[in-house]
């Protein structure tokens, strides 16, 4: 059996009363790639940062390579051999891929930086990881599975025995992240890192993983090996509570329609033509470039119609800006919850109301209630609205941007999602669908753009596929992810060729 480096025994974390780590018990082995999964609030946050001296444990044990530690910081972590890479790259643009991974180790020679060192130091990284990528290339050439790989370069600049990838994947291609894992496995088989890699993809895990530990509520719920671990287990561990299909909503009857598209236009995307129903969730499906968030952005407000015809509620709209959308019933929730809609610094209870302190959210008592009233309706953990946005997990970060727009009283009658579960594992998931099933429910009208097929097949009514800026097809009926994937990889010269053509419609 492989060694141990790392050991957790009795892990324990508050936040005041809310205890947020409950005696977890863990260890990470060289060469093997442990895989590590949980509903957004289970504390999988906090115990990387436990591990990479970002938070100090209230009580417990680390052990690494034999030596006991009951908190790290993070230049400790760093040399005792411990690296981890977010979610949120850290790399910068604007600096060369050399100078991102020597940033803040650089070499030097007589006090002046040695860039030609740092480039052929960098190439040999790159070598190692069997990418061709030029070190002096600024970063801002780079994909982001380009990125990624920058990223795990600057970790293995500082020799870690231990590296801790942070939903590496979320962000990536399928042809992105095959290449990550082929350099993920290469780290741990050859070169016998322990990698602690955490994901919220299901089907990732037996791709990747040779264990698999389930974390849930602040404890461990089991650790196995991935080949006794099936999905539908690992699912049931994370959310017990979980009983049905998101598609147990389909079928419902729609409404009349609320939104019509007659040969609309935006900047990149069309012609579309839609008619969105009260009562119905329209999947907005396509590949990266496809032109998703270029329509649902364009029908927000943020950005022009260029063309054709949008009706809202019977009669013809021309949106200046999201202000007016705003006005007009419509709501974005947009895909970067980071840079486009989390106020990080701001509290909660600022969080869920600030676009509503002139109207409905006016007095102080009335902000209270309508906090109160959105967390239970949200599931929101924790329901603690002085905490700060950016304290959060994913999931209960984006019930926030989410739930602003479904207050009571404030009149939305059209909610447009990008990517409205990126990095949300299945449990906050759960409760997000609930949501959009519960304002249909009430008459509202949903948009959802997604990259993930299983996903839009599970809670739409009817897809719409895009491809190249083209709207391919309006599939109603039984709809099945295979079906939509090759819809959606149809190449620009056979799109070409029907764009004289009516946008097909299959039942």
């Amino acid at each position: 059996m492989s060694s141990e480096i790392i050991k957790i025994s009795g892990l324990r974390k508050s936040y005041g009363p809310i205890e947020v780590l409950k005696g977890v018990d863990l260890s990470f082995r060289e060469g093997e790639i442990h895989a590590f999964i949980g509903a957004n609030g289970a504390g999988k946050s906090t115990l990387l940062g436990c591990l990479s001296g970002a938070t100090t444990p209230s009580s417990g044990e680390i052990v690494l390579n034999g030596e006991s530690f009951v908190h790290l910081t993070p230049r400790l972590a760093i040399r005792k051999g411990v690296a981890i890479i977010y979610q949120h790259f850290q790399v910068i643009e604007g600096l060369s891929v050399a100078d991102n991974i020597f940033l803040g180790d650089e070499i030097t020679k007589w006090g002046i930086v040695d860039r030609g060192t740092q480039v052929e130091q960098a190439r040999r990284l790159l070598t190692r990881l069997n990418a061709d990528i030029d070190p002096n290339l600024p970063l801002e050439r780079l994909s982001i599975g380009e990125r990624q790989i920058v990223e795990i370069a600057r970790a293995l600049h500082l020799h870690p025995k231990v590296l801790i990838l942070d939903e590496p994947t979320a962000a990536l291609s399928d042809r992105e992240m095959e290449s990550l894992h082929n350099v993920v496995r290469q780290l741990a088989k050859q070169e016998r890192l322990a990698i602690v890699y955490v994901t919220h993809l299901l089907d990732e895990i037996e791709q990747i993983a040779d264990v698999v530990t389930v974390l849930r509520d602040g404890a461990v719920v089991w650790t196995k090996p991935s080949s006794a671990a099936p999905v539908e287990e690992i699912a049931r561990a994370i959310a017990p509570r979980l009983a049905r299909s998101a598609r147990s909503r389909k079928g419902s009857a729609a409404g009349e329609a609320i939104v019509r598209l007659t040969d609309y236009r935006s900047d990149f995307t069309g012609p579309v033509n839609l008619d969105l129903r009260r009562g119905e969730i329209v999947g907005l499906y396509g590949l990266l470039g496809s032109g998703r968030t270029d329509l649902v952005e364009s029908l927000a407000g943020a950005r022009k119609r260029v063309g054709g015809v949008y009706e809202l509620g019977g009669g013809a709209v021309q949106l200046g800006d999201p202000s007016e959308a705003l006005a007009k019933g419509v709501a974005l929730v947009a895909s970067d919850r980071n840079q486009q809609s989390l106020f990080g610094e701001l509290s909660a209870l600022d969080n869920l109301l600030m676009p509503h302190y002139a109207g409905i959210a006016r007095k102080r008592s009335r902000q209270n209630s309508l906090f109160d009233q959105a967390a239970e309706s949200l599931n929101l953990v924790p329901r603690t609205p002085k905490l700060a946005g950016s304290r959060f997990s994913g999931g209960n970060a984006q019930k926030l941007v989410m739930g602003r727009w479904l207050l009571p009283d404030l009149g939305t009658r059209v909610l447009l999602l990008d990517e409205p579960t990126q990095g949300v594992d299945i449990g906050a998931r759960e409760d997000l669908y609930r949501l959009l099933s519960q304002f249909v429910a009430g008459g509202g009208a949903v948009v959802v753009a997604s990259s993930d097929p299983a996903e839009i097949v599970a809670i739409s009514d009817r897809v719409l596929i895009l491809a190249h800026g083209q709207q391919i097809a309006l599939l109603d009926g039984e709809i099945h992810e295979d079906q939509i994937v090759q819809l959606a990889h149809q190449s620009k010269a056979v799109i070409g060729g029907r764009r004289q053509q009516a946008a097909i419609t299959v039942r």
